[in-house]
């Protein structure tokens, strides 16, 4: 039984371009499978969480990050008597906009793009759900419902001033209410993501050794966690107690996330979805207590990890990969795929060209990034630095 303010897909706005239904999925299905269907959502499988795709087959890709917000996303939502299936569509469509690189990559392609409207990937995600997807006879994009497309521009709140170009452009046609909070299943989406990656990456840096188990034991919330795992199981293994530890440290964000959802939906008692997103403020959030711990441990994750001379190395290296192939597509974009050379012969000059360039350079995987900066430069930045293949051991 879904509550009065979950979304229900018999009420859905719609798509842009008008179909068919499925006589046995549910529009919110039809996304999910749309998605999981989609090019970009399997070059995920090659692009950076933190660590470059080619330095280790241990570590979390955007793919299997994606896939682990989902698993979170739907146990909340579950528990709130939300439509877990629109839930389950948001959260694995929420990073689809990222360039190669992570977040260095988006950065690196920002400051590119500046003179041309800028680079977000929240917004690419609108634009290749919207646009780039071209599989379809009768429309680009995934045609999704409106539900999903305002999940995915705004589930970490109302998006307002300068709105990111991509994402201006499209609701210019297709208004997705930037103005207000998003529903409550694209909000718990979006905390879903927080826990996800406040989990994997302090697994991450466990194995690429950035950091100690004994470290890790001294911070908030996890001192807790290892506390409990040692007073139950006395001298456990190394490898199964940190595990144990970070399991409940999950259970412990979870937990925490939920009862603020309840004690929120209930306090403002909404009778619709539309009452969610009129609401002011968001309905899925951590308790203060719990989120300034987390700041604490994000702290220690930005110094220890995503600042590490290591990773810092490689940033270096994969920003220089961004500001060699942007440039160089601009000035030759006969460099494209074929496929891309219709669109570039109607751009209508060079803002139109670079968002092109951009798309292209955004819809890479690392891989691929590094293997056609090699091919068009001569340069092959990987036998430039010593940390090649670093932290490719269990």
């Amino acid at each position: 039984m879904m509550a009065p303010y979950a979304s229900d897909p018999r009420d859905t706005r719609g798509r842009l371009h008008p179909e068919e239904e499925s006589a046995f999925r549910s529009p919110f299905q039809r996304d999910r499978d749309r998605i999981i269907h989609a090019s970009a959502f399997r070059r995920l499988k090659h692009k950076t969480q933190v660590f470059i795709e080619h330095e280790g087959d241990y570590f979390r890709t955007r793919l299997t990050h994606s896939i682990e917000v989902a698993q979170v996303a739907r146990t909340i939502s579950g528990v709130l008597g939300l439509n877990t299936e629109l839930t389950e569509a948001v959260a694995l469509a929420h990073d689809l906009g990222h360039p190669p690189f992570g977040h260095t990559g988006e950065d690196a392609l920002d400051a590119l793009m500046k003179p041309y409207g800028g680079f977000d990937h929240n917004a690419q995600a609108i634009r290749i759900v919207t646009s780039l997807e071209r599989h379809y006879a009768e429309f680009d994009g995934l045609n999704l419902t409106w539900e999903t497309l305002e999940g995915i521009a705004k589930h970490n709140g109302p998006v307002t001033g300068d709105i990111p170009h991509a994402l201006a452009n499209y609701v210019a046609q297709h208004d997705l209410e930037l103005h207000t909070h998003a529903s409550a299943e694209a909000q718990v989406a979006a905390l879903a993501d927080d826990i996800a990656y406040s989990h994997h990456d302090l697994h991450d840096g466990l194995r690429a050794e950035l950091f100690s188990t004994d470290e890790l034991a001294e911070l908030p919330i996890l001192h807790d966690c290892f506390a409990e795992v040692d007073a139950k199981y006395p001298g456990l293994n190394y490898y199964r107690r940190r595990h144990e530890a970070l399991r409940r440290f999950f259970g412990v964000l979870v937990e925490d996330v939920i009862g603020v959802a309840r004690a929120n939906l209930s306090e403002a008692d909404p009778k619709s979805a539309r009452e969610v997103r009129e609401a002011g403020r968001m309905m899925v959030r951590f308790t203060p207590g719990l989120w300034s711990d987390l700041k604490v441990l994000r702290k220690f994750l930005f110094h220890r990890m995503y600042r590490a001379p290591e990773v810092v190395v490689m940033r270096e290296r994969v920003t220089g990969v961004i500001h060699d192939l942007f440039p160089l597509f601009m000035a030759h974009p006969e460099n494209l795929p074929k496929q891309w050379r219709k669109d570039v012969a109607e751009a209508g000059g060079e803002t139109a060209l670079a968002r092109i360039v951009a798309d292209y350079i955004a819809g890479m995987t690392d891989r691929f990034a590094l293997q056609e900066h090699a091919r068009l430069t001569g340069s092959d930045i990987l036998e430039k630095t010593n940390v090649a293949g670093a932290w490719s051991g269990d």
